[in-house]
Parts: C-alpha cells; sequence; structure tokens
C-alpha cells in the first residue's frame, strides 16, 4: 500500500498499516543488510523518520500513544547513530568535493575524504556488539508493531478529518516560525529545526496524497529539494565541529584550509538558496491549507 492512508477507508486500519509496513521494512532491513551494516543504518533511520512523523500528525488524538512510541523509536534510533553520524559525514565530504570551485580544491578535498571514509571504518571496526545491537533494535521494532494494536481512532470521518487539519496547521505554522528565525541572526539550530518541520511538512504531502494527487506531489517534490538542501547545511556544520574536535584527523594544512573555505562558501550558498526555496513552499496561510484538507477529507471520503 505504502506510506498513505486512504480517506475512504477506515482511518484506525490505515493508520496501522502504513505503520506496521515502515516497522516490516525497518526489521528487514536490520536483520538481512542486503547492501552491509551502514546502508542498512541509513534506510532504518529513515523509516524511523517517517515513522515519527507520522505519530506526531496525530498526537493531539492519541497523546499517550505518540509520547510513548516516539520515545521508543527515538531510542531505537539513538542507539545507533555514531555510526551512522560517521557515514553522514563522509559523504558531507562529497558533496564538497563535488562542487568543488577548482582542480587543486578538488584534489585537496578527495584527500579530506579519504580521512574521512577511514575514520568512519575504523568507528564500525571499534563499534563492539554491532550486530547485536542491530538484532536488538529489530526486537525493539517488533514490540512497537505490537503497540499498535493499543491505538484506536474515531470511525467518524468529519472527526478525522479535524484532527488531520489540527495537524497539518500545527506543522505548517512552525515550519513558517522557524523560517521566520532563520531570517534573523540565524544559527544552525534554526535550520536544523526548519528541516525537520518541512520533512514532516513532505511526508504529510505524501500520506495523504490521494486527497489531491497532482497538488500533493508538486509541493512534495519541492519539499523534497528543500530537506536535501537544508540537510546539506546541517550536515556542514556537523563536519565543521568534526574539524574542532578532532584536529588530529586534518594533517595537512593546505587541505584543511580549503576544507574551511569550502564549508564556509557553501553553507552561504545553501542558506541563500534555501530560503528562497522555503518562502515559496510556505506561501500559502497553514489556516487556509488546514482547511483546504479537511473540506477534501470529507468531501474525496465520501
Amino acid at each position: 500500500m505504502g506510506y498513505r492512508i486512504r480517506p475512504e477507508a477506515d482511518f484506525t486500519d490505515e493508520f496501522r498499516s502504513a505503520a506496521k509496513e515502515q516497522l516490516m521494512y525497518a526489521i528487514t532491513v536490520l536483520e538481512e543488510r542486503p547492501e552491509g551494516a551502514h546502508e542498512a543504518i541509513h534506510a532504518f533511520r529513515k523509516n524511523m523518520k517517517r515513522l515519527r512523523s507520522l505519530y506526531r500528525l496525530v498526537s493531539r488524538e492519541a497523546p499517550d500513544f505518540q509520547k510513548q512510541e516516539n520515545a521508543r523509536l527515538k531510542a531505537a534510533a539513538g542507539s545507533l547513530s555514531a555510526i551512522r553520524d560517521a557515514a553522514a559525514i563522509v559523504g558531507t565530504g562529497r558533496y564538497l568535493q563535488e562542487n568543488a570551485r577548482s582542480t587543486e580544491e578538488t584534489e585537496a578535498l578527495g584527500r579530506i575524504v579519504s580521512v574521512l571514509e577511514a575514520r568512519r571504518d575504523w568507528m564500525a571496526e571499534a563499534e563492539s556488539g554491532l550486530e547485536q545491537r542491530l538484532l536488538d533494535t529489530a526486537g525493539t521494532l517488533r514490540d512497537a508493531i505490537a503497540a499498535l494494536d493499543n491505538v484506536i481512532f474515531d470511525k467518524s470521518r468529519r472527526k478525522n478529518a479535524r484532527m488531520l487539519a489540527k495537524g497539518w496547521r500545527r506543522t505548517a505554522s512552525r515550519a513558517k516560525q522557524a523560517l521566520d528565525a532563520c531570517h534573523e541572526d540565524a544559527a544552525a539550530e534554526d535550520f536544523h529545526e526548519l528541516r525537520k518541520r518541512t520533512y514532516d511538512y513532505r511526508l504529510y504531502h505524501a500520506l495523504l496524497r490521494d486527497l489531491w494527487p497532482s497538488a500533493m506531489k508538486t509541493k512534495r517534490d519541492f519539499a523534497k529539494d528543500l530537506v536535501e538542501r537544508l540537510g546539506h547545511i546541517n550536515d556542514l556544520s556537523v563536519l565543521s565541529g568534526l574539524v574542532e574536535s578532532e584536529p588530529q584527523l586534518f594533517t595537512r594544512n593546505d587541505d584543511l584550509a580549503h576544507l574551511l573555505d569550502a564549508i564556509i562558501f557553501r553553507q552561504q550558498e545553501d542558506r541563500r538558496e534555501a530560503l528562497l526555496s522555503a518562502e515559496t513552499l510556505y506561501g500559502d496561510d497553514p489556516d487556509d491549507e488546514a482547511q483546504r484538507l479537511e473540506l477534501l477529507w470529507v468531501s474525496v471520503g465520501n
């Protein structure tokens, strides 16, 4: 069925099905790891983000369930975060190399990527009990599947429409607040908050796409591009922090100078382009969007 909730079907069944599919996929990749541990952890963390977004959408209707499961999923993702973060930093180095502005910078960043890859591999080898931790995490996700039996929603389509509209309005409003903060003397945390809310916003367009398929896809694709750009901004901040916390990794001063210059340049460019995109994405009033969604849910479902 995919990550979606159909307005004409029973909401409880749709919610459970969407959540269970994400959990089952995450369990499969953690246990089988067809592309290795790094990719398995990456895929698993994406599934956890989808689930936590789904649960936030219904948080006011099922607050105890959302609080319990959000804590469970956050802890599960956190237990594997160190290795995933090391792999993500490698990706950030490659991103800088792909966008290098000169041959000299490309070569320097290529050597930086090799350093970051060695660090990632060393951390993976030094990580004790990774195999068991992956299996334990899969067991935690089976508990999360069982917990879905405890969440039940009203069968009234109108009540569910109001619930979804409130969740949508809250997400869009928080995104616009985050965007406003990014126009001030913004810190990396402000852009990271905008990214998290845009991630939710994008996933809600996927989840409820049956309401208005063409319009939902257009905004979803636009939001996906913005999430990616905002992700680069966050990853560049993480890489900058690594330079400060582990300076011994970077033994060639010229390469380090190229790295720092590339980080500053790309941060400035990505921030500028992200703000322009976000202004377009969040041009509609959250109240108007929520009201439109509520009307569509009732009309499409009938």
